[in-house]
């Protein structure tokens, strides 16, 4: 049987490499093992080890606790976003530089008109 952690964890890898736009292949070429291994944790059928995590989070660029976000609370990831247009534009932003971060940032607050 399935631990609900050990889902929950594999969700978060899952939701973690989609917000990188990197693919199961990638990321298993990243961390040393075959994609068939990072569907499996996703799915919560393999549980993760700690020094594969590590390695996944390294991989992604996020904390080690980012995989254990939410467990307080039930619901997806996904239930903290409004809507998939406000999930998509947080994965496009973690694509952008700095630079175009701000020029985006301004063109928002102009928009709104938070400042003013």
């Amino acid at each position: 049987m399935t631990h609900p952690i050990d889902k929950h964890v594999g969700s978060r890898i899952r939701y973690g490499r989609w917000m990188r736009g990197t693919t199961q292949h990638d990321l298993g070429d990243a961390v040393g093992c075959k994609f068939q291994q990072i569907q499996k944790y996703e799915t919560g059928a393999n549980r993760v080890s700690a020094s594969r995590l590590w390695d996944i989070a390294k991989a992604l660029g996020v904390p080690i606790t980012f995989f254990f976000e939410g467990t307080e609370q039930p619901g997806s990831m996904l239930s903290a976003f409004p809507d998939r247009g406000a999930a998509e534009l947080l994965r496009i932003w973690m694509s952008l530089s700095d630079r175009q971060k701000q020029a985006l940032l301004s063109l928002a607050k102009s928009m709104t008109d938070i400042d003013g």
